[in-house]
């Protein structure tokens, strides 16, 4: 079995240390080992140890949140855990040894002695300590990205699902209007119609259709009676199936007047078939429009797909702040569902700012989502957009219960979280926060019982002084 000093020999940050320096490090470690399974580091301890892996190798985790999986891993001849001038003071995570592991740890107290006896190990640990920082900040960053993103799939899953399934209801339903529409044209065909009859009929068709979209609205039992009323108007004039018929004419909405009408110029025998083809008309007018309002519901929220995320485009690029935001406010709209009302008070004099849009973006989504959230889904939410010196100022606003004081110091730190297990990360306000700071602006907040407001301000222009 390798000495301590041995096996540290090996590692490359300590390999061409002095055997005195190497006996000293040596000296203040103390070395431990662990079977499968074994806990290394445990959420919640001090962390107050450096720690080498000398063999196997840990997994490191969060229990019990929303993000599963492996999240670290250090393997063999990896240094982590306390490193010096770290901020870390907690385990946030959970180690384990994957295999059986061995391990060497330096107790924190001897930082200041080992920067006097060994400096050059001083700097590389603190270039690891830069190295850290850089990973974890980027996968936090792509983290919250996929959160983010599971969200909005999951919402636009549902957006997108309704007025497909309300296209694919009207086509089916349209395909059975113009197979009704070809059989009473049929019949018609064989019947002698008079040049008079057939204009009329091509008339009053047209401007049934027309007044289609500026007929009123009828609730359930208005609609009931002005069936009623049809049917047993139809009925009393020996038209067949007159109960039938009602529903379809009313809505197309035929009334008394026109019914008049048509009595004056068709005989009864002729009634049947002329009433049923211009109800068949109108269905499969009304199932038309209800296929483009409904596609065009899907070529809009795929168009605010492709805003939101820039797709095939610059990272960085003019943009438009106010555009920026109403991408989201539709990508998001299913948020918005059980009650939330948005009012928007935009400045729409500012000028377009050179930034990374789909990043942008995703500020915008993290502080409307906790917006929504912080109002449990019932509230106002307004957004402004005005402009502060050479900046663009950015206000979301809502009026939920309020960020407590003892919780407001903390809430763009990473990982912080006032939500219940498995329902937050604790990274989309530390996303927001350095995503700005990347774009030179600054994001404050400012909040009491019933209102509270999001600040954020981006520089107009490439050359100006960070907000």
């Amino acid at each position: 079995m390798p000495t301590l000093e041995d096996s540290l020999r090996h590692i490359p940050i300590f390999a061409d240390l002095t055997p005195e320096q190497m006996h000293w490090f040596a000296s203040h470690c103390e070395e431990r080992r662990y079977q499968p399974g074994e806990i290394i580091i445990k959420e919640g301890d001090p962390a107050d140890h450096l720690v080498v892996i000398l063999e196997g190798e840990m997994r490191a985790r969060r229990e019990g949140s929303s993000m599963d999986g492996s999240i670290y891993v250090a393997k063999s001849g990896q240094v982590t855990g306390m490193l010096p001038f770290s901020r870390l003071t907690h385990y946030m995570i959970i180690g384990r040894a994957a295999v059986p592991t061995r391990i060497a740890m330096f107790h924190k107290e001897n930082f200041h002695e080992l920067s006097e006896r060994i400096p050059v190990l001083l700097t590389r640990l603190v270039n690891l300590l830069t190295d850290r920082v850089r990973e974890v900040s980027h996968m936090d960053l792509q983290r919250d990205k996929l959160t983010a993103l599971g969200k909005l799939s999951a919402g636009l899953t549902h957006e997108i699902n309704n007025p497909a399934s309300a296209a694919l209801r009207a086509a089916e339903g349209l395909r059975e209007s113009t197979r009704e529409l070809r059989r009473i044209n049929a019949r018609l065909d064989r019947k002698e119609l008079t040049c008079e009859q057939r204009a009329f009929l091509a008339d009053l068709e047209d401007e049934t259709i027309d007044s289609l979209a500026a007929l009123p609205p009828l609730d359930s039992l208005d609609q009931a009676d002005l069936e009623d009323v049809m049917a047993s108007f139809l009925n009393g004039i020996g038209i067949r199936d007159g109960s039938c018929l009602a529903t379809g004419l009313v809505e197309a909405g035929i009334r008394q007047p026109q019914l008049d009408r048509l009595i004056h110029v068709f005989d009864r025998d002729l009634l049947h078939d002329v009433l049923s083809r211009i109800a068949a008309a109108a269905a499969a007018e009304k199932l038309t429009r209800q296929i483009e309002s409904s596609t065009g519901r899907i070529s809009k929220l795929v168009k605010a797909v492709k805003e939101y995320t820039y797709m095939d485009q610059a990272r960085e690029q003019e943009v438009d702040l106010h555009d920026g935001i109403e991408s989201t406010i539709t990508m998001l709209g299913f948020r918005f569902k059980k009650g939330v009302q948005v009012s928007r008070e935009y400045d729409r004099t500012l000028p377009r700012i050179l930034a990374a849009g789909s990043e942008l973006n995703q500020v915008w989504t993290n502080l409307i989502d906790n917006a929504v959230d912080a109002m449990k889904g019932k509230g106002e939410l307004k957004i402004r957009t005005m402009r502060e010196g050479d900046c663009a100022l950015v206000e979301i606003i809502d009026n939920g219960s309020g960020i407590p004081d003892d919780v407001k110091p903390h809430i763009f730190e990473p990982f912080f979280t006032t939500k219940g297990v498995g329902e937050g990360s604790g990274l989309g306000l530390d996303t927001v926060f350095r995503l700005i700071r990347n774009h030179r602006g600054d994001v404050r907040v400012e909040s009491k019982p019933g209102e509270t407001r999001f600040q954020v301000r981006l520089p107009l222009t490439s050359g100006a002084t960070p907000c």
